[in-house]
């Protein structure tokens, strides 16, 4: 008896990112896999895959944007499916990882919902998780399996090379983004700023910049985050650099959450440009003068490559995808 040893590989995608998805296989030359996904009238999701995996090393291409609960359960049910149906090895590729931002608990009484979607993944039958900037590096020690973290910032950095001139600051519009404002800072070999914020514990997405650390009047400023959800952070921000005497501030974040009112935000901010990746869709309906989207999709490739040959993912980015 001889036994083929030989792995294959095949990537399917959920409903929440299909032109990611496509533009990941195309970067990797291989065809979406075809899976049938619908939604009973009571909202219960059906799955099934059209060709067969077993023994395949699969990925599961999701993204968890709105509806964020429908997206991780999607991923879940598509999971579940594949382990039932013998594939070899399944990774979850989530290019946003939802209910990232509730990875401790604050305040008494609070869950810690982003430990809940990594059991749910793990449950599922997922054995590795591939993300990208995720809002907090300890996400990694919710999963007993690997996770490899990407980082969007080469493709940020290389914006800001080829499109403003000047003497540049980078600014982390928090305390809490410190460590990849310095990175950026290094690619782009210029000085670091530093914002204080002060958010409020009893209304979400309510925030208020107070105050900044650094060097910023006459300078064009480069504020780094790794989401934009409702634009309040990043247009308080702003408007406090242009108070300090800022030439002109632009505005990068891995992803474009853009919960409203983030447009009408952003529109009326004193930032020239923002700049985000396509991790989370970006509808055509949303998209504004000042708005550029990036697409992240040779980032999971490569990923995604190095991965299925068994080679190194922080070589990739030169040791810098650690969050």
């Amino acid at each position: 008896m001889e036994i083929n040893s030989k792995r294959t590989l095949q990537i399917f995608a959920g409903r929440s990112n299909p032109e990611l998805a496509q533009e990941i296989a195309t970067q990797l030359k291989q065809p979406l896999g075809t899976v049938e996904i619908a939604t009973f009238a009571n909202g219960e999701i059906y799955c099934r895959f059209e060709e067969s995996v077993r023994g395949a090393d699969v990925y599961v291409i999701q993204t968890h944007s709105s509806p964020v609960n429908e997206a991780i359960m999607e991923q879940c049910i598509m999971i579940d499916a594949l382990k039932r149906a013998s594939a070899g090895r399944i990774t979850a590729v989530c290019p946003y990882y939802g209910y990232s931002r509730q990875d401790k608990k604050a305040r008494s009484r609070e869950p810690i919902a982003a430990r809940l979607v990594a059991d749910m993944l793990s449950a599922a039958g997922a054995g590795r998780v591939i993300s990208v900037d995720l809002h907090t590096g300890q996400i990694q020690g919710f999963f007993d399996f690997p996770f490899d973290h990407l980082t969007a910032l080469p493709l940020l950095a290389d914006w800001v090379r080829n499109e403003v001139r000047g003497d540049v600051v980078v600014v982390s519009p928090d305390a809490g983004r410190v460590k990849v404002t310095e990175r950026m800072a290094s690619m782009l070999q210029s000085d670091v700023a530093i914002l204080y914020k002060r958010r409020s514990t009893d209304v979400r997405n309510q925030s208020e910049t107070l105050a900044v650390v650094g060097d910023v009047e006459g300078r064009h400023c480069i504020l780094v985050d790794d989401m934009i959800d409702t634009a309040g952070t990043i247009c308080g921000a702003a408007t406090l650099l242009k108070d300090h005497g800022a030439v002109e501030v632009d505005a990068l974040a891995t992803h474009g959450i853009f919960s409203d009112p983030a447009i009408d935000r952003l529109k009326n901010a004193p930032i020239e440009r923002i700049v985000v990746t396509n991790t989370v869709p970006v509808s055509p309906e949303r998209r504004f003068d000042k708005l550029t989207v990036l697409s992240a999709a040779p980032v999971v490739a490569k990923a995604i490559r190095a991965v299925f040959e068994d080679t190194s993912v922080s070589e990739i980015f030169a040791g810098n995808n650690q969050p």
